[in-house]
């Protein structure tokens, strides 16, 4: 049972050996002496937006957005969850306990008024505060290929989430060894030759891509943007933020937000949602957090905005996260093509 502190410590050395974003990283202490990390894209004066990152994952996955929040004039403030990256564990904490953490660092950080958005696992933190922050403090509060609501009934959700909550419900300890076990052996073949070549092209690819799509993207003067690194640099980066810095503290915050985010109760019901308007974003195609889950959530919220794309699934939703991005903090709404219309709709009571 000693892999834990060794997990811990050769994360640690990982990312200490790797290209950071430390210019951007933060924390802020809490009242109860809690820390919560945080880092800070965008643009310093835009408009403050709190982003939450997606299941397991950290602050690190808002930096792809970094130059987009910059185009827009928007601060984009993205946040470790308790267990994750730099934010101290939480024991037995709640989704409703979020929105407290996040009044506490908006008021510490000087900005009274800001809006919220949840990506992937995220998507119900967001919906959390629009439920119990105060109305005049939101600006905006946007879901984007949220996780879905288990209350739509566990049999829509993949036989593998249901067989690892069910796990982590019965035996966490377990599931916990487990899957620190199985992160050792993601860093060891990520690591390897092959896998390398193969990444690397990949990102040397991608980077091409985008280039061609963002010409006129703007870069730091001080913090590379991902186009100007190299390939190595780019997969160290992706490994830090998608391995490495969720899991520094061990996974013990995993196998706890995999019970946060597959009860069936979250603490409060969608029909008492009053903050208006609530913009959901989703792939009729997305396996991971089924559309159908996602559809039973927005009929129930009073004030939403439900846009389902007809041809995406959570992966490919990516290319719309601009869109939605700038839909969010300016309250207007652009048309999208391959949106399926008979899905997007307006409630209010």
């Amino acid at each position: 049972m000693s892999f834990r502190p060794c997990l811990r410590l050769r994360a640690q050395n990982q990312v200490r050996r790797m290209t950071t974003y430390s210019s951007k990283d933060h924390i802020f202490e809490l009242p109860d002496g809690r820390k919560l990390g945080y880092a800070d894209y965008g643009s310093p004066t835009g408009k403050p937006l709190f982003y939450f990152h997606g299941y397991p994952s950290c602050r690190l996955e808002a930096s792809v957005a970094d130059e987009m929040a910059k185009r827009h004039n928007i601060r984009l403030i993205a946040i470790d969850r308790p267990g994750f990256g730099l934010s101290t564990p939480q024991p037995d904490r709640r989704l409703i306990d979020w929105p407290a953490d996040v009044r506490n660092i908006a008021e510490g950080l000087n900005i009274p008024r800001f809006a919220v958005m949840g990506c992937s696992g995220g998507g119900p933190f967001a919906l959390a505060c629009a439920n119990s922050l105060p109305k005049n403090m939101l600006t905006g509060v946007g879901l984007f290929a949220s996780g879905p609501p288990w209350a739509a009934g566990a049999h829509h959700m993949s036989l593998y989430r249901r067989v690892f909550v069910s796990l982590a419900k019965s035996v966490p300890a377990v599931m916990s060894v487990g899957l620190g076990l199985f992160i050792r052996l993601l860093v060891w073949v990520v690591n390897t030759g092959p896998v390398v070549s193969r990444t690397n092209r990949w990102l040397e690819e991608t980077s091409k891509k985008s280039q061609n799509a963002s010409p006129e993207s703007s870069s730091d003067a001080t913090e590379p943007s991902p186009q100007t690194k190299s390939p190595e640099e780019r997969r160290q980066n992706l490994l830090r933020m998608l391995v490495y810095e969720p899991f520094v503290q061990g996974p013990e915050a995993a196998v706890h937000e995999a019970l946060i985010l597959s009860s069936t109760d979250w603490g409060f019901d969608f029909e008492n949602v009053r903050y208006d308007t609530v913009k959901v974003w989703h792939g009729a195609k997305d396996k991971n957090a089924p559309a159908v889950a996602i559809r039973y959530m927005t009929e129930r919220l009073p004030h939403c905005k439900y846009t389902e794309f007809e041809e995406d699934t959570h992966y490919t939703m990516w290319k719309h996260f601009e869109g939605a991005l700038t839909e969010l903090m300016s309250g207007e709404s652009e048309q999208q093509p391959n949106t399926l219309a008979m899905a997007v709709h307006h409630r209010s009571k």
